[in-house]
């Protein structure tokens, strides 16, 4: 979440996926019990608090004060980046952050949470990663980190980071690496049937995704999306068009079998939503969808099941394009 202070050659920014399954939009609003006016849990306030705590971090980062970076820390804090280098103590880290801005002065960090667990009153364990723009050339990665959180005095601060780099594939100037999905897609989720058909657009550089939803008592909607390489912000990128009138922008990453996305966007009606999206390929013919983070407007929103989407018989697998 950190990222090495010193060791900036480890930082790339590569894309989160935003596979926004139709069928999901029918389970978006918000329950009763997630709204403002219910009574939260001490461990869900915690929660929250250390989000807030990750968001000051962000800031802080974003706004190159290295002061406000260490003072997250406890007071003998440690950080360990992904080169194995020891901080220990606001000090140190304020020092190690002071010279990562004066070095990259136009830096900003996106993090995305993994987890957060309560590990007991006054500890907790966050995990995820974090991407730093602007990237250098010829990197290719994300810095995976954990972070141990504990109460001092009432307030949230990390006690203990330490980032790992991971490295990925090369992210692709265009959509090659997705491929494989072209064609036509499946799925049923409580009743609500969805087809996806996958077509390349715009010279092979774009995938374009256009789905209809057809709901229980028969009525059909349709949306689009698409996904290309953004050559300006240097990652896969994703645009959703939904039936509704909303729209929503994905930055994906690649991961371990598969690709995720964060993804913020708003309804027709102009409410403000986001989400954290899995999916996961299974073989050349399913692939699997999870929809976690989700927010509409103030509201916190259940992660979906997981949902396992399926290549339609009449659809074969896209052999691989040789010119790519």
């Amino acid at each position: 979440m950190r990222v090495t202070p010193l060791a900036w050659a480890a930082v790339v920014s590569v894309g989160f996926f935003a596979f926004a399954v139709a069928f999901s939009q029918d389970r978006t609003a918000p329950r009763k019990e997630n709204s403002k006016a219910s009574s939260s849990s001490p461990a869900d306030n915690d929660v929250a608090a250390i989000r807030s705590q990750s968001q000051a971090f962000i800031d802080a980062f974003n706004q190159r004060d290295a002061k406000a970076v260490a003072s997250l820390w406890t007071e003998d804090g440690e950080y360990i980046d992904d080169a194995g280098r020891r901080f220990v103590g606001r000090t140190e880290i304020e020092k190690g952050y002071t010279d990562l801005f004066a070095a990259n002065p136009k830096s900003e960090i996106k993090i995305t949470i993994d987890s957060i667990r309560i590990l007991s009153q006054a500890a907790a364990m966050e995990e995820g990663n974090a991407v730093v723009k602007p990237s250098p050339a010829g990197v290719s990665g994300i810095s995976r980190y954990s972070a141990i959180h504990v109460k001092v005095d009432g307030k949230w601060l990390m006690a203990a980071v330490r980032d790992t780099w991971v490295e990925t594939p090369p992210a692709t100037r265009s959509s090659a690496d997705l491929e494989w999905m072209i064609g036509t897609w499946v799925a049923e989720e409580q009743g609500v049937k969805t087809e996806s058909i996958c077509n390349w657009s715009a010279n092979e550089r774009f995938l374009e995704r256009r789905y209809t939803t057809t709901k229980v008592d028969g009525t059909k909607t349709t949306g689009m999306q698409l996904i290309g390489w953004n050559p300006l912000e240097q990652h896969v990128q994703s645009w959703d068009f939904s039936p509704d009138g909303g729209n929503a922008v994905g930055i994906w990453s690649p991961t371990d079998g598969g690709w995720q996305s964060q993804v913020q966007g708003t309804t027709g009606s102009g409410i403000p939503s986001a989400a954290v999206n899995v999916l996961i390929r299974l073989d050349d013919n399913a692939y699997m969808w999870k929809s976690t983070q989700r927010t509409l407007g103030e509201s916190a929103i259940p992660d979906t099941d997981e949902i396992v989407i399926k290549r339609s018989k009449t659809s074969s697998p896209q052999p691989v394009s040789p010119k790519r």
